[in-house]
C-alpha cells in the first residue's frame, strides 16, 4: 500500500487496546517501586487510560484483569468507561495468584481446584456480558517443575475439558483468545507452551476460539512473523499482546528491544489483510511499567506500534512481489528495508493533526498537567498493583 491517502486512512482507523494493569504499580519478583498518582481502583485506571486515548486518538479500549479490577457493578464500570470515551476490551482471567493453583489451575490433578478455576473463567464470561466485552483472554501458568511430577497427556485432557466448558458458555459474539508462553512460572513443562498447542486446542473448540500472540513469550530467535502469517492464513489469529523483552520477561514498552521485529510482524499483518476489521485481530498492549512513568510509557508504546504499522503500510508491494517472483533476493530485501528506514514521524504527525490532535502525543499529555494533578489528588487509600 503506497497510496498516501490510503496509508493515512489505515493509520486513522487503527485501534490499540491498553491494559488496565499497565497503569498500576508493578515490578519484578524482587521489588515493586510505587509512584505518586497511581490509580487506586479500576475507575481511576480508566481515567488514566482516557488520557492515553485523548493524546493518541487510537486507544479507546481498555483490557480488564479479574480480580485485579473487580467491582460490585460491572455495568456501571462500563458506563463510566463510555462516559470517558472508552469501552471495555478483553477480560483477562487470573488463575495463577491463589495458593490452590500451586500445582496448576484447570490442569491441576485435584478436581476441586479444577472446578474452582473453571468457575472463575465462567465468572469472567458473566463480566463480559455485563460490560459488553467480546474477548475472554486466557493465559495459564499451569505446568510442572520436575519430570514425572504429573501425567503430561492427562493435563492436556483436563485443559481441553475446561476450555470446552467455557466455550459452550460464550455468547454468539464472544470468543476465547488463548495465550501461550514457552517458559515461566513452571520450569519443566508449560501446559500451553507454544502457538501450536494453542492452535490445536482452538481448532478443536471451533470458530469462536483464536490464538493470541504475546511477542515476549517465545524462545530466543523464534520467527514470530512466520507464526503471524500462518495464523492469519488459517483465520486463527485473534490478537497480539505487544511488548518487548531483552532476555526473559516481557514487560518493556512495545518496540523498545527490537523495533525491526515489530515492523516485520506488522508487515505480515498488513500484507495478509490483518488490519481489516472483519479479521477481528485485536492489537493489545500487555505491559507493566516498573521504573518509568505509566501513562507516558503507554503512549510511547502506542506510538511505536503506529510507527511500525506506518512503515509496513509503505512497503511497495508491487516491487516486492516482482523481486520475489524473479528470485532477486537482495532486491526483495531492499524493498522492505526502504520502508523500514523511512522516517514516518512526519506522516503520523500529519494524520494526528488531521484528526484534530496534537502532532506530538507525549507533549500533549505533559501539557495537561495530569501527572501533577493526580499526584496531588490521589493521596491515601491503596494503590493498584501487586507487592513483592
Amino acid at each position: 500500500m503506497t497510496d498516501r491517502s490510503a496509508v493515512q486512512d489505515a493509520l486513522r482507523a487503527q485501534r490499540i487496546e491498553t491494559p488496565s494493569w499497565g497503569y498500576g504499580n508493578s515490578g519484578t519478583r524482587f521489588k515493586v517501586f510505587a509512584q505518586p498518582g497511581v490509580p487506586r481502583d479500576p475507575y481511576e485506571k480508566l481515567a488514566d487510560a482516557a488520557q492515553v486515548h485523548a493524546a493518541t486518538g487510537a486507544a479507546p479500549k481498555v483490557s480488564l484483569h479479574i480480580p485485579w479490577d473487580a467491582v460490585e457493578d460491572y455495568a456501571a464500570l462500563a458506563a463510566h468507561a463510555r462516559g470517558l470515551g472508552l469501552e471495555i476490551g478483553a477480560i483477562n482471567a487470573n488463575v495463577f495468584q491463589d495458593d490452590d493453583y500451586k500445582l496448576g489451575s484447570v490442569t491441576n490433578p485435584d478436581p476441586r481446584v479444577r472446578r474452582k478455576a473453571v468457575d472463575h473463567l465462567l465468572e469472567c464470561v458473566d463480566i463480559m456480558d455485563a460490560t459488553g466485552s467480546t474477548d475472554l483472554k486466557l493465559w495459564f501458568s499451569d505446568g510442572t517443575n520436575y519430570p514425572g511430577q504429573d501425567d503430561t497427556s492427562a493435563r492436556q485432557d483436563r485443559l481441553a475439558d475446561a476450555l470446552a466448558e467455557v466455550y459452550q458458555r460464550l455468547g454468539d459474539d464472544q470468543r476465547i483468545l488463548l495465550e501461550y508462553k514457552l517458559f515461566e512460572p513452571a520450569f519443566y513443562t508449560m501446559d500451553v507452551p507454544d502457538w501450536g498447542t494453542a492452535y490445536a486446542h482452538c481448532l478443536r473448540l471451533g470458530p469462536k476460539a483464536t490464538v493470541v500472540v504475546d511477542t515476549g513469550h517465545h524462545a530466543p530467535g523464534t520467527n514470530i512473523e512466520f507464526i503471524v502469517a500462518f495464523l492469519l492464513r488459517e483465520g486463527k489469529l485473534g490478537g497480539f499482546d505487544f511488548n518487548s523483552r531483552f532476555y526473559a520477561d516481557d514487560d518493556l514498552m512495545a518496540g523498545a528491544a527490537d523495533p525491526f521485529q515489530l515492523f516485520r510482524i506488522m508487515h505480515e499483518v498488513v500484507k495478509n489483510g490483518g488490519l481489516a476489521p472483519e479479521t477481528g485481530v485485536a492489537f493489545m498492549l500487555d505491559q507493566c511499567h516498573n521504573i518509568e512513568a505509566k501513562i507516558p510509557a503507554v503512549i510511547r508504546s502506542v506510538m511505536n506500534v503506529q510507527e511500525a504499522t506506518a512503515k509496513a503500510l509503505l512497503v511497495d508491494t508491487g516491487a516486492l512481489t516482482a523481486a520475489q517472483d524473479a528470485g532477486d533476493v537482495l532486491a526483495a530485501n531492499e524493498v522492505l528495508m526502504d520502508a523500514y528506514n523511512t522516517d514516518v514521524r512526519p506522516l503520523l504527525a500529519e494524520v494526528r493533526a488531521g484528526a484534530g490532535l496534537d502532532p506530538n502525543p507525549l507533549a500533549a499529555y505533559r501539557a495537561t498537567g495530569w501527572a501533577e494533578q493526580t499526584a496531588a489528588e490521589r493521596v491515601g487509600g491503596h494503590q493498584a498493583g501487586w507487592g513483592a
